[in-house]
């Protein structure tokens, strides 16, 4: 069975992180593509011959007797409406990250897919990062010993602010660095190191855009892991994307999983060495005076789409339970939260 798909905003999530691999994933076609974009619509036509582009969400509804699939990559105040009506058309669905603007939001999407009878799941890809793999690799192997400090970036070099909506969505509209990149950095750590007892965070905003630009959560995981999550496009400088500190031996990498830059330059998945990092960006593991270089997995994102094959198919779980998505937008509003109530007049300071 050929899974008819649609890709609903055709913008970075739409026509990099998605598009690409359902094309090359011969259990999908790629039907149609909703964009009201022009420009974005011929993109979509010279990238991928055969598809068609409708100009609103409303034109693909008419067609849903020809889809199976929708993909739902659209800012993130869009997402639980467009994914509810899909899933009242009968059609199965991917959420991009964040899942929702709300936890409660989320939580009535996965009772609506339940009663439904419909796959939904959400598009955490960071989990096919090469990067994570490797580290989760060592984690449950042991070679770290009791890993109780776990460091996570997401930075860059970006004073300007952000582009579009990402620059002027507010915090209640999904919009800021939190729900953009810390639905990625806390999804990853609860992954490693499991639930969460308690949480710290600060937000700020530097720069013009409306919400949050350089935020730090740390989370304290029931296993005793301290996990230090920091999201910044304020970085002039980068420090490593993992620093993992454990009983045996440390783990260090540096620079982004490759995947996103050779999509953006025009690779596609499956070309040569797509996924697989520079030999000068190999992680380091071990002691101050035992360390190696190893070679690191190669990032993986086409294995969300093989799974979610095989689960829609009936023949395998989801490749992203939305349950854990439900619960990494809990601790993003228990974030949020912890900021607004110490910025409350009279709240305590302590020394």
């Amino acid at each position: 069975m050929t899974i008819r798909t649609a890709v609903v905003g055709f913008g970075t999530a739409g026509s990099v992180f998605h598009a690409p691999f359902l094309h090359r994933d011969e259990s999908y076609s790629l039907e149609f593509v909703v964009t009201g974009d022009q420009a974005r619509g011929r993109q979509a036509t010279n990238a991928f011959p055969g598809v068609t582009v409708l100009g609103d969400v409303a034109a693909l509804w008419e067609r849903a007797s020809d889809v199976d699939l929708v993909i739902v990559a659209t800012p993130p105040a869009t997402h639980a409406t467009i994914a509810a009506t899909a899933l009242d058309a009968g059609l199965h669905v991917v959420v991009d990250k964040p899942f929702a603007t709300s936890s409660a939001q989320a939580r009535t999407l996965v009772d609506h897919a339940r009663r439904a009878g419909r796959v939904l799941t959400v598009y955490q890809n960071r989990r096919w990062d090469g990067d994570f793999l490797t580290l989760r690799e060592l984690v449950e192997a042991g070679e770290l010993g009791t890993v109780y400090g776990f460091e996570s970036r997401f930075e860059w070099w970006a004073p300007d602010g952000g582009r579009g909506w990402k620059a002027s969505a507010s915090v209640g509209d999904g919009g800021g660095m939190l729900f953009d990149l810390g639905t990625h950095l806390i999804d990853q750590a609860v992954q490693l190191f499991g639930p969460v007892d308690d949480l710290w965070a600060d937000t700020t905003t530097r720069g013009t855009d409306n919400a949050d630009d350089d935020s730090v959560v740390v989370l304290r995981h029931a296993g005793g892991t301290r996990s230090r999550l920091t999201m910044s496009g304020f970085a002039a400088l980068p420090a490593p994307r993992f620093h993992v500190l454990g009983s045996k031996s440390a783990f260090t990498i540096r620079g982004m999983d490759p995947q996103e830059d050779a999509l953006l330059a025009g690779a596609a998945p499956g070309d040569a060495g797509f996924g697989v990092r520079d030999r000068a960006q190999w992680p380091t593991v071990g002691t101050r005076d035992d360390q190696r270089r190893i070679e690191p997995r190669s990032g993986d994102y086409g294995e969300f789409y093989r799974r979610l094959a095989d689960a829609i198919r009936g023949e395998a779980d989801v490749p992203v339970d939305p349950n854990d998505a439900v619960e990494v937008l809990e601790l993003v509003e228990r974030a949020h939260r912890s900021v607004a109530r110490r910025r409350e007049p009279g709240a305590e300071v302590r020394r």
